[in-house]
């Protein structure tokens, strides 16, 4: 299992892609390419990864453009966010007690 959260995945997939968005299946696509881990026939991590953009309030959904046909909204990172994930610090952060 690599030393991601599903939210450092997301945040990689959309640093990655042009104009830093990308819609679902783009993320997807993304993380199986990158993580073999990801690459088994399991749609459990999908879920996780959906689970992340709609709760977690880094990821914002953005409409389609009228001249842009596709399926789905695309998905950005909130500028407010960035520093979360600056010099491709995308691990887990542990803990403090």
């Amino acid at each position: 299992r690599p030393p991601y959260s599903y939210s450092a995945l997301i945040a990689m997939a959309l640093h990655s892609a042009p104009g830093r968005r990308r819609t679902l299946s783009q993320i997807y696509q993304f993380v199986a390419e990158n993580f073999p881990f990801y690459r088994r026939g399991r749609a459990g991590w999908q879920n996780s990864i959906r689970h992340n953009l709609s709760l977690n309030d880094c990821f914002r959904k953005v409409p389609r453009d009228q001249d842009d046909p596709g399926k789905g909204n695309y998905w950005t990172l909130d500028p407010n966010c960035e520093k979360m994930f600056d010099n491709g610090n995308f691990r887990r952060r542990r803990r403090r007690r």
